[in-house]
């Protein structure tokens, strides 16, 4: 028997994966995606060039022509590097990555990171990332995100560094002054994260075996998670009428910030 193919899964795609299996169906089986509306468009543009301006600026780029236009971008980088300015200071012994890319395989599926800024010396390694939407999270939200999961786990899978050795930090760099939230990692958190990570690949597994042999759907989320509000995928779900609509406002009670979704899930 053939080995299959390996199949590529980010933290964006986990993430779906785990809150609603029909919509990585629609999304990523079927590229059913559609172009996000022009406001967000506009914020993940915003987003985009800081990325690109803090990249330059590590590699000894000149980054004036990029934020010279752009007043909010250019406040933005300043207070960063007044609110953190031992995050930019070069040190003996230290390895700066911008964009540093880290894969890594399990059960057949190929995972991808990419740290906005990887900072490793001798006994600890950061992983920093950028965070442009405006309201900033708690460590008790991003802690339960895939991104800092899988970020955190890759890292620590490779064998390089342990566990304790290993932290990540986002930095939201549109607040007034930029927050930071840090998160530190564990060798009890790997093996919880390892588990979880686990459990869904074989949830995939099943999916992708029932879908691709017997045209099964993926399994769809409860209507009353709240979660089809504002998807795009609600009506082709059979959660577009009037009625799922109303059952769905009756029984949420916390929905998540729509801002931090979108951040998230790209």
């Amino acid at each position: 028997m053939a080995a299959k193919p390996l199949i590529h899964l980010s933290q964006s795609q986990l993430q779906i994966l785990e809150a609603c299996p029909r919509k990585f169906q629609h999304r990523y089986l079927e590229q059913l995606s559609p172009p996000p509306p022009p406001l967000e468009q506009d914020r993940l543009t915003w987003g985009s060039n800081f990325h690109l301006i803090m990249q330059q600026r590590e590699l000894g780029l000149p980054v004036e022509p990029l934020i010279a236009e752009d007043e909010a971008m250019s406040n933005a980088l300043a207070a960063l590097l007044i609110a953190a300015p031992e995050l930019f200071a070069t040190l003996p012994q230290t390895v700066r990555s911008p964009e540093h890319p880290l894969t890594w395989e399990l059960q057949g599926y190929l995972f991808t990171a990419i740290y906005d800024l990887f900072i490793a010396n001798p006994s600890t390694v950061q992983i920093i990332d950028w965070k442009t939407y405006q309201k900033p999270q708690t460590s008790q939200f991003l802690v339960q995100q895939w991104q800092t999961k899988l970020y955190l786990y890759l890292l620590a899978a490779t064998g390089r560094y342990s566990p304790e050795q290993i932290s990540m930090t986002y930095w939201f760099v549109r607040t007034t002054p930029p927050q930071q939230v840090t998160i530190a990692y564990s060798q009890q958190l790997h093996q919880e994260i390892h588990q979880e990570l686990s459990d869904l690949l074989e949830d995939l597994d099943t999916y992708l075996e029932q879908y691709q042999s017997q045209g099964l759907g993926f399994s769809q989320v409860s209507p009353t998670a709240g979660l089809c509000l504002g998807c795009s995928f609600a009506a082709r779900c059979g959660r577009g009428d009037r009625s799922q609509i109303d059952l769905i406002q009756t029984n949420l009670t916390d929905l998540t910030d729509l801002d931090a979704i979108a951040e998230v899930a790209l």
